[in-house]
């Protein structure tokens, strides 16, 4: 990340260690970051806020914020919250795939062309949300 990142949006997926979902919100965000919306959007590790760093913590504060859970404990929403941030989207990976059943995923470790295919259509939504919430920024 620069040091001229005031106005970018940052994703914060789960971390969904274990999980297909944790890894297609993995994914996703990377598409985000990386393909979809370079220079608007950034990440964010969820372990760091969870472990406490400060500097963190400072980041979720000062950006917006989209998370992507993976799961229903909904760990990326519960720590931005912890750290006194606030989401301004939240995903769930599972709503996602509920319209797209047939796109299952072929293992945590290995996502297969299902599996990024669904990352795809994720990111696609979380991509918009973050043209939305420049949008509303420059009004």
């Amino acid at each position: 990340m620069s040091d001229n990142d005031d106005d970018k949006v940052l994703i914060i997926p789960c971390s969904g260690i274990g999980r297909a979902f944790g890894s297609v919100g993995r994914e996703a965000t990377y598409m985000v970051v990386e393909e979809m919306r370079p220079g608007e959007a950034d990440t964010l590790c969820l372990s760091l806020l969870t472990m406490g760093d400060e500097e963190a913590k400072q980041r979720v504060r000062k950006h917006q914020v989209i998370t992507i859970d993976g799961c229903p404990t909904a760990c990326a929403e519960m720590n931005v919250k912890s750290a006194g941030g606030r989401s301004a989207a939240n995903f769930k990976v599972v709503d996602t795939y509920r319209e797209h059943r047939e796109l299952k995923v072929k293992s945590v470790l290995h996502l297969g062309e299902p599996g990024r295919k669904l990352a795809r259509f994720l990111g696609e939504k979380v991509a918009a949300t973050v043209d939305a919430m420049k949008m509303k920024e420059d009004m």
